[in-house]
């Protein structure tokens, strides 16, 4: 079966996992531990980073949207990825993954950051939540009436940037956003693709996922 490098913590290898579980696609789920990556990954993808998807064919997918796309043409049972809205979401996720994880990192890790202020940062994220309270508002998810690719795959991040600190985010006047997280942080297919797994060394069988 195809082997799955990830990490249980980082928003890009949850939505891998969680594109995989909803497809029904089952992998060997190798957990890793980022200071000290399997040689066998490195080797499959250079660039060193989670998920890695590496296909029964030997073929690398080591992008983790690459991984979703790939897992619902497979099997997309409940229409994530609707074609009228596709360009759509995919842009969107793409500033997600360009211009929001750049400030969600600087607001997160602003000790390493000190060019400005943490409130700074944390402005700078409110900017695209308030992109996304507006599509909320508008369709009850981010596209339309119930979940798609661009939902699950920035969910991830906006949980991060919610539990740097918890209690500040849930005072904020985004209602939609804190209620469209808590969907999905009480989804079950989000709690089945949060199981710990021991790290994985090489020479060991992975879990099957």
């Amino acid at each position: 079966m195809p082997i799955l490098y990830s990490f249980r913590r980082c928003p890009y290898a949850i939505r891998a996992r969680l594109a995989l579980r909803y497809s029904d696609t089952q992998v060997e789920l190798r957990e890793v531990v980022l200071k000290d990556k399997p040689s066998s990954m490195l080797i499959a993808s250079p660039k060193a980073t989670v998920p890695v998807l590496v296909l029964d064919d030997n073929n690398i997918l080591d992008e983790s949207i690459d991984i979703m796309l790939w897992a619902l043409k497979r099997s997309d049972p409940d229409k994530w990825l609707p074609q009228h809205t596709e360009t759509e979401q995919l842009n969107i996720i793409a500033k997600n993954d360009h211009e929001f994880k750049y400030w969600l990192d600087r607001y997160k890790y602003f000790e390493r950051f000190p060019e400005q202020t943490q409130d700074y940062y944390f402005n700078k994220c409110l900017e695209f939540l308030h992109e996304l309270e507006s599509l909320i508002e508008k369709h009850g998810f981010l596209f339309q009436g119930q979940t798609t690719l661009a939902d699950w795959a920035i969910f991830p991040f906006i949980r991060q940037f919610a539990f740097v600190d918890k209690a500040t985010f849930d005072t904020l006047p985004i209602p939609r956003i804190q209620h469209w997280l808590n969907f999905f942080l009480e989804n079950s297919l989000f709690e089945a693709c949060m199981i710990k797994n021991t790290p994985w060394q090489e020479g060991n069988a992975g879990v099957t996922f």
